[in-house]
């Protein structure tokens, strides 16, 4: 079996690769444990592309995403990769005024426009009211995304489900398909199978898996063929789905989703064929806010997302154990910042997040009476 790893990760999605590419920068010998391939049809870190944004409603989201932004743009600079394609984006609806006052107290651009000016300067949305202009938003490249972090992340070990874990204090065991691997360490970037995995320590994590649906839709038939839609987030009332949209890379089409809107699943038993319901709903939205595009979506895409209760993410060190799930289809902007949180917490080196937001995405805030 040989001597204990220094780190070893469960789970080579995004997550899991960013903790590794940032242990691996500090020298750390790391192993990552992935049941699959990394954005194998399961997982939650598939798809063509996902929205870097800064918009959020509270300022330390907008300085983390900040933050983020500068990893990725490093990442991309090392790797020769287009990881971002910057994409100016649109947010309107009844949060439109909680993102602009958190964006402008973090310091981040952004534009009110009124609604006759966003018709004018983005014709193929349609906003039904002002919205709010982010030019430091972009659409991230998700395979080109993953083989840069893959491309730097340690040794990654595919088709080897892990099983369970046992800390001692001293070093962790897992036990896996393939045999146990030992670790002073280890990170659980599971996805979904975070939380069973994690009950295997007595370690209970609030999770709701639900599988999601997006949509990719065409240009209307006599579109311009300069046709421009920019990324756009509709904020609903409290309680409501987040219709929301952005160009996919290399192709005409636009991919459409609403957040959330899926129901809850086993991501052991993942359905991946269309629900008739979710397209029909996918379908209203391309018809409300894409007036230059079809309604009807030319392909759809199942995806699983691994939800907290609150919707903020779990990062987290109990004993020996590194947490990092839970990032309720939100996460994927945040990745190099949150391999780096990790990677600090797996070390005890600097890095990890500040006392703020280190509380906020804590664990211990689900226990009773917190």
């Amino acid at each position: 079996m040989g001597p204990p790893r220094d780190v070893a990760i469960v789970g080579a999605g995004l997550l899991g690769l960013a903790a590794g590419r940032a242990l691996s920068a500090r020298g750390r010998d790391v192993e990552l444990l992935e049941q699959a391939d990394t954005g194998h049809d399961a997982a939650g870190s598939k798809g063509s592309c996902r929205i870097f944004r800064l918009g959020y409603p509270e300022p330390d989201y907008v300085a983390a995403a900040r933050q983020a932004g500068e990893l990725w743009h490093e990442l991309a600079a090392e790797s020769g990769r287009t990881i971002l394609w910057p994409t100016p984006q649109l947010t309107f609806g009844s949060g439109l005024r909680s993102v602009q006052d958190a964006m402008q107290a973090a310091g981040a651009r952004c534009e009110l426009l009124p609604e006759p000016e966003v018709a004018r300067r983005f014709p193929a949305v349609r906003t039904d009211g002002p919205a709010l202009l982010e030019p430091d938003s972009a659409v991230i490249a998700v395979p080109a995304a993953l083989a840069a972090l893959a491309a730097s992340a340690g040794e990654i070990r595919t088709g080897v489900r892990v099983t369970s874990l046992a800390d001692d204090g001293r070093q962790v065991t897992l036990q896996t398909s393939e045999g146990p691997v030992i670790a002073r360490a280890a990170i659980v970037t599971a996805g979904p199978w975070s939380a069973g995995l994690l009950a295997t320590t007595g370690l209970a994590v609030p999770a709701r898996p639900t599988l999601e649906q997006v949509g990719y839709v065409r240009p209307a038939a006599g579109a311009s063929a300069a046709l421009f839609a920019p990324i756009f987030i509709c904020h609903p009332e409290p309680a409501g789905a987040a219709p929301y949209g952005l160009p996919v890379p290399f192709s005409a089409l636009y991919k459409i989703g609403l957040h959330p809107s899926g129901p809850a699943t086993d991501p052991d038993a993942q359905d991946q064929s269309a629900d008739p319901v979710l397209l029909a709903r996918l379908a209203e939205v391309a018809a409300r806010y894409l007036p230059e595009h079809e309604p009807d979506p030319d392909g759809i895409e199942r995806c699983v997302y691994d939800n907290t209760p609150d919707e903020d993410f779990i990062v987290d060190r109990i004993g020996n154990v590194v947490i990092g799930c839970g990032t309720s289809g939100h996460g994927f902007k945040f990745g190099p910042l949150l391999g780096e949180w990790l990677a600090a917490l797996a070390t005890d080196s600097t890095g990890a997040p500040d006392p703020r937001l280190r509380d906020r995405f804590a664990l211990s805030r689900f226990r009773p009476g917190r």
